[in-house]
């Protein structure tokens, strides 16, 4: 299979993946972090209350899986949200080994806030892309890059990805902007 493919095109096109993939993380790392700071989360935490919320419930496992983050901070986050009081654990009658998480009222409350406060404007990602709408008429699909993905992490990952995505088109729950002022009295006092 590699055969075809020279160690200086492997070393060339590892690079320029990892220089691309480095600086698009930066750009959605900071926009992400603008976004929710008013409401006292980081973006592990915000991460943890998405999927939560989308899988209806999920296991510590399948937040680190699906979140790509090591299981010991999938629990860690997901443990400050609980003493937050935006998650809540337990366990499972057919499944004693696994700690599982749901988001509370608060925590659903919270992320649809964050949901309603998102600007398109200040998503820097959003903005670059603007000339390739413009010219094809529709937002890039990412089509090599979700094939990559899915070799890299198996159909399961790319399930969970589309039913994420399918569930925000079809709640599409986002309101008027909320008072951000709540939320951090919230945090302040837990």
């Amino acid at each position: 299979m590699m055969d075809n493919i020279s160690k200086r095109e492997a070393i060339f096109y590892s690079h320029k993946m990892a220089q691309l993939s480095k600086a698009l993380w930066k750009a959605i790392e900071k926009d992400w972090q603008d976004w929710i700071k008013p409401f006292q989360l980081n973006i592990n935490e915000h991460h943890i209350l998405w999927i939560a919320y989308h899988l209806k419930g999920a296991s510590i496992s399948e937040i680190s899986k699906y979140g790509v983050m090591h299981v010991s901070t999938a629990f860690n986050f997901s443990k400050k949200l609980e003493e937050r009081g935006y998650l809540q654990f337990s366990k499972r009658e057919n499944d004693k080994r696994n700690t599982y998480v749901e988001l509370t009222e608060d925590g659903v409350e919270l992320l649809e806030a964050t949901l309603n406060e998102y600007n398109p404007e200040d998503n820097s990602v959003l903005r670059g892309v603007v000339p390739l709408t413009e010219m094809y008429g529709k937002l890039p699909e990412f089509l090599d890059l979700s094939a990559l993905i899915k070799e890299i992490y198996g159909d399961e990952y790319m399930e969970i990805l589309e039913r994420s995505l399918e569930n925000i088109e079809e709640e599409a729950n986002v309101k008027q902007p909320t008072d951000i002022e709540t939320y951090k009295q919230k945090s302040k006092s837990s």
